[in-house]
């Protein structure tokens, strides 16, 4: 008899060839602090050396017939677009039969034409990071010198257009990026974006006790299961614990009822692929993480790029295989740590299926039985969830009976009944 057998999963290993290192200073940001684990004056450029083992062991890692290259910073633009030259002409040399796609998030702010260009050349698809109309996006995305950004990031965006480069959009939503849903969605709308993603602020201030061991950038080792045990202190640009959920839930109301099929939405698609019994395609919602690490600038690869700390260095490139390093004994207790410290509370939730805790850098708060590791965004993720289910069942319902799901706008065309709850 033949056998089925699974086929095998990839691994993701994201590069940060500049570091922490920008030309922004968004209030928000968790990497810029990263600056500060390295020696003064360190120079924060990943050397050619570096670049042609990254993309040469990451290839022959890869046990997928494609390859998808993820370049992130800070803000990897600064490296030149000589640097991103190199990198493709790497990739054609190792590349053997594999096909190699490539994806690059940027503030937007240095591309030009040559620039959009070459991204248009190589199929490169860009991640933009654009917070809203500027009254939104100024809020908490300044130059280094404290100026707007906003109208050298529509100059980006307008390029990319131009040059028929495929791109998304990235909007953070911080606490005072919460209180705009559908201006910054209409915006969005109106000016030609067609792909959208929503990540929330969350960020921990450092507990007294890590400020005096001088932990301000580090994890102490007792905390390698992500349980953090002190009482939960946030910055000032964390969303607060509901609005997330609100936010969320008061834009899929108008997609849901106008723009499905025509605007992409990531997490309502990744809402989507759950009730549709679909393993979830990324790392937040999956049961267990660690099959995504990062690559810094000096080829050290860390768990995952919200815990580059020493306790989670894995390897370097420059003498280990990114295969060994992901299947590593400390990866994967990393990854299976998300399930296993999954609070009671959440492994009786209703909406487990979706969730699973989603990450666990932000599960510090305490269920409500006491028990450590709730997330701190679950009130807005249970509202959120609760909100969808009517409309998720409808539309996993459509797909099964192979019928376009922009068929649910016809179901819940008539006015918008907003539920008790909300």
């Amino acid at each position: 008899m033949p056998t089925h057998e699974t086929p095998p999963q990839g691994l993701h290993l994201m590069a940060k060839p500049v570091g922490p290192i920008c030309n922004l200073d968004c209030s928000y940001c968790f990497y810029l602090e990263k600056e500060q684990l390295y020696p003064p004056r360190q120079r924060f450029s990943m050397t050619d050396e570096v670049l042609r083992l990254y993309v040469q062991r990451y290839i022959e890692a890869q046990p997928t017939p494609e390859v998808e290259f993820t370049w992130q910073g800070g803000e990897p633009t600064l490296l030149g677009l000589d640097f991103f030259q190199r990198a493709v002409l790497y990739q054609r040399q190792f590349a053997g039969n594999k096909v190699i796609r490539n994806t690059l998030q940027t503030n937007g702010t240095l591309l030009n034409d040559d620039w959009c260009a070459f991204l248009a050349r190589e199929r490169f698809i860009v991640g933009i990071s654009l917070d809203g109309p500027r009254y939104v996006h100024d809020l908490y995305r300044p130059d280094k010198r404290g100026r707007s950004s906003f109208d050298d990031v529509m100059h980006g965006l307008e390029l990319l257009k131009q040059h028929g480069v495929d791109f998304n959009v990235l909007v953070t939503v911080a606490r005072d990026v919460a209180r705009f849903p559908l201006e910054i969605y209409r915006f969005l709308k109106s000016e030609g974006v067609r792909h959208i993603q929503f990540n929330p602020v969350v960020e921990r201030v450092p507990s007294a006790s890590q400020v005096s061991l001088g932990l301000h950038f580090a994890i102490p080792p007792e905390l390698r299961l992500h349980v953090v045990p002190e009482p939960a202190m946030v910055t000032e640009q964390t969303v607060a614990p509901e609005a997330y959920g609100d936010f969320l839930i008061t834009i899929f109301d108008e997609w849901v009822r106008q723009d499905v099929g025509e605007i992409h939405v990531m997490n309502f698609e990744w809402a989507l692929a759950s009730w549709c019994q679909l393993p979830a395609s990324v790392c937040l919602f999956s049961p267990r993480c660690g099959k995504a690490a990062i690559v810094e600038h000096d080829g050290n690869v860390y768990s995952c790029d919200h815990y580059m700390y020493p306790e989670y260095l894995l390897g370097n490139l420059k003498t280990d295989d990114p295969a060994v390093l992901l299947a590593s004994a400390a990866q994967q207790a990393f990854g299976a740590a998300k399930e296993e410290t999954l609070p009671t509370y959440c492994q009786q939730c209703d909406y487990r299926f979706a969730c699973h805790g989603e990450c666990p850098k932000n599960r510090f708060m305490n269920a409500p039985n006491g028990e450590p590791g709730l997330n701190y965004l679950c009130p807005s993720y249970k509202k959120y969830f609760r909100h969808l289910t009517p409309y998720m069942n409808a539309m996993a319902q459509l797909i099964s009976h192979s019928q376009p799901v922009a068929l649910i706008m016809q179901a819940f065309a008539g006015p918008l009944i907003v539920p008790l709850d909300k």
